[in-house]
């Protein structure tokens, strides 16, 4: 059964998340669909995800290195805000908040 072209985004994305990179050529054959209809899912899914797209002679795409699907991380610029503001409470307010940054960072 073939799969629709949002069923199709959908499982590209899960696998990129997977592997964290790809390129064109192997989605294309995993997919059984054209390379250029692997850009233009990337391309749509660019649109909500933050995927990079590399040049060179194999081309690819490959996750953004903090954007898991699965789970919400915290990048390095929240992380330093937090720990910063952190300093500044006490007792359990201090705790949770370190919580917080241990379930979120990467």
């Amino acid at each position: 059964m073939d799969m629709t072209p949002w069923e199709r985004r959908q499982k590209i994305l899960e696998t990129l998340c997977l592997r964290r990179q790809d390129t064109y050529r192997n989605l294309s054959h995993e997919f059984n669909v054209s390379t250029g209809t692997i850009r233009r899912d990337i391309v749509v899914l660019t649109c909500s995800y933050p995927l990079e797209t590399a040049r060179g002679n194999h081309g690819g795409v490959r996750v953004a290195e903090w954007f898991h699907l699965d789970r919400r991380a915290l990048n390095s610029a929240e992380i330093t805000f937090l720990r910063r503001l952190a300093e500044s409470l006490d007792g359990s307010d201090r705790e949770m908040l370190n919580r917080i940054i241990t379930v979120f960072s990467h």
